[in-house]
């Protein structure tokens, strides 16, 4: 297809599909993602030649989570950060009732700051391998 073809249709991509970690318990984030945070199973597959377990979690509003479980992966690089994935951000309606509900369940929960561009509230925790996980609650007009 000619260049100019291809500058004539921006619109590829349609929507976000999903994110895929690599988490070294394959139990144990599977209890944070569904329990802790509670995404939905769409589907569970054992893929049994790869010493691997596949985990398609919903996200709502769409998209998806796919957990992946490898045997012996290495550790997260955190500091100083890595290229790559920086962390996951989901969007809340009420900052304080999602607070509480991951305190309530020992997850530890930085403070809550103010993106000085938005105005919106945020914070981060981590999965059980490090991952930083923001949530993010819009300003209120």
């Amino acid at each position: 297809m000619p260049r100019s073809r291809l500058m004539e249709t921006p619109d590829m991509l349609e929507s976000f599909h999903h994110v895929a970690l690599i988490v070294s318990d394959y139990e144990r984030s599977k209890r944070f993602y569904t329990e802790v945070l509670g995404l939905a199973v769409i589907a569970e597959t054992h893929r049994a030649a790869r010493h691997s377990w596949k985990l398609d979690l919903q996200i709502p509003g769409g998209g998806q989570l796919e957990l992946f479980s490898f045997p012996e992966p290495p550790a997260r690089p955190n500091q100083p950060e890595a290229c790559g994935l920086r962390h996951l951000a989901f969007q809340v309606a009420d900052m304080d009732a999602a607070i509480a509900r991951l305190t309530c369940l020992d997850v530890a929960v930085e403070p809550v700051r103010i993106d000085p561009l938005t105005a919106a509230r945020f914070t981060f925790f981590k999965d059980p391998d490090g991952l930083p996980i923001e949530l993010y609650e819009l300003a209120q007009s």
